[in-house]
């Protein structure tokens, strides 16, 4: 028997699917659980009624999840923070577009870091406070996420491809415990087109969540993980659970679970008894 979990509580898709595939339906809070033998093509059933669904995966323990690890830039907030940054430089198309094939996993991470780096050369570093103020919001369910977590007793981090000034301020603003990125240069108050240390890249992402599994002293199967770009993939792939935020098809295809409607607040519907 299969559980499959509707994220929306609307009844008559629910009894809609149940019908169709001899199956029974119990209503939760925030969603529907719909229990079958048959095997049902998730994908159609998204588009079709433009909703989340995902299996309850039975090869991850809820119960025992102990640190939640997600990327920032569109997975944790609205935004891509480079690219709003070249905005206030009038070139925001052009680093925008290396951004988008950077996620796509087009283009080398690391060069493509450095060349739209590069182009925020001599920025006032004030800049990012605007960025911050001014554009960058918590994606919708965020908050409240990491507060469940907080209550359950969960760790929670965030790790970028992106800059310390944003992580940092996030994580200060809604209680994550931890932070890493990449940290800007900057010189007399500008930037200098260059970041201190190495990069934070795909398999840097990977090596902070066996980090902090190594310090809590728990296994990377208690771990869940979310992001939305290729450079997400490979710390998605050692967690024990993998979550696909509003991502590339690329990463759809990788992961356990695909949340491309709801907010962030729709992993807390795998967590009900």
């Amino acid at each position: 028997m299969k559980t499959i979990i509707q994220h929306s509580t609307d009844t008559q898709i629910a009894t809609q699917i149940a019908i169709a595939n001899h199956g029974e339906i119990k209503h939760y809070n925030s969603h529907i659980r719909l229990y079958t033998d048959q095997n049902l093509d998730l994908d159609k059933l998204r588009q079709t009624y433009q909703l989340d669904f995902n299996y309850l995966p039975d090869t991850f323990d809820f119960q025992s999840a102990a640190l939640f690890v997600s990327d920032m830039d569109s997975t944790l907030i609205n935004i891509e923070c480079i690219d709003e940054i070249a905005d206030f430089a009038n070139i925001k198309p052009q680093v925008a577009a290396i951004t988008e094939r950077a996620m796509q996993g087009e283009l080398d991470f690391n060069s493509s870091l450095i060349e739209r780096v590069a182009l925020l050369k001599g920025l006032d570093v004030a800049v990012l406070n605007q960025v911050y103020t001014e554009r960058l919001q918590v994606n919708p369910g965020g908050k409240a996420l990491i507060q469940f977590f907080k209550n359950k007793g969960i760790y929670s981090a965030v790790v970028s491809g992106g800059f310390t000034y944003f992580t940092n301020r996030l994580a200060k603003d809604i209680g994550l415990d931890h932070a890493r990125a990449n940290e800007l240069d900057i010189k007399d108050g500008r930037l200098t087109g260059i970041t201190q240390g190495s990069i934070v890249n795909a398999d840097a992402k990977a090596e902070f969540i066996k980090e902090l599994c190594q310090q809590y002293g728990i296994s990377t199967n208690q771990v869940i993980a979310a992001g939305d770009g290729a450079n997400d993939l490979k710390m998605m792939s050692i967690a024990g659970l993998s979550v696909a935020y509003h991502a590339k098809p690329s990463v759809i295809k990788q992961a356990n679970i695909v949340i491309s409607v709801g907010g962030l607040d729709k992993m807390m519907d795998f967590f009900d008894e």
